[in-house]
């Protein structure tokens, strides 16, 4: 099977540890590494100050955690590559491991336990609609 690892960020301790152990398997498989973040509105704002405008949404602050994991997850020899995606997490994530014919998605176990479980987790709903095989990081809990 080819193609990157996908794994989902969001800027939480627990993502940047299910994004290492992406890192790690994408360099022992010689597969490059996606990275991807997931916005779910569309909201812009515009910032002024005297002639000064910025425009700043949810997509490029999104597209700037994306980035900020790629820079530390470089390796020697790993490609690794990043992007945001627009949904809620597990659909984001999924569209994009399907855009980029993903071999695997990482996510961690985040919301697997406790009430979580009931409800619905990223690694639950990526695990039940995944193009790809999943690789589920013990993140949280014992």
């Amino acid at each position: 099977m080819t193609g990157p690892i996908v794994v989902g960020v969001d800027g939480s301790e627990t993502a940047r540890y299910a994004a290492q152990q992406a890192r790690d398997l994408a360099v022992a498989l010689g597969a490059p590494l996606h990275i991807v973040s997931a916005f779910d509105t569309d909201r812009t704002e515009v910032l002024g100050s005297g002639s000064d405008t910025w425009i700043v949404s949810d997509a490029d602050t999104t597209v700037a955690t994306a980035k900020k994991a790629a820079e530390a997850l470089e390796a020697p020899g790993l490609t690794v590559t990043y992007g945001a995606a627009r949904g809620k997490p597990a659909e984001a994530i999924i569209a994009e491991a399907e855009r980029v014919g993903a071999r695997m998605i990482v996510v961690g176990n985040r919301g697997m336990q406790g009430l979580g479980r009931f409800l619905g987790s990223v690694a639950n709903s990526v695990a039940h609609s995944a193009p790809c095989d999943v690789y589920i990081v013990k993140t949280v809990g014992s």
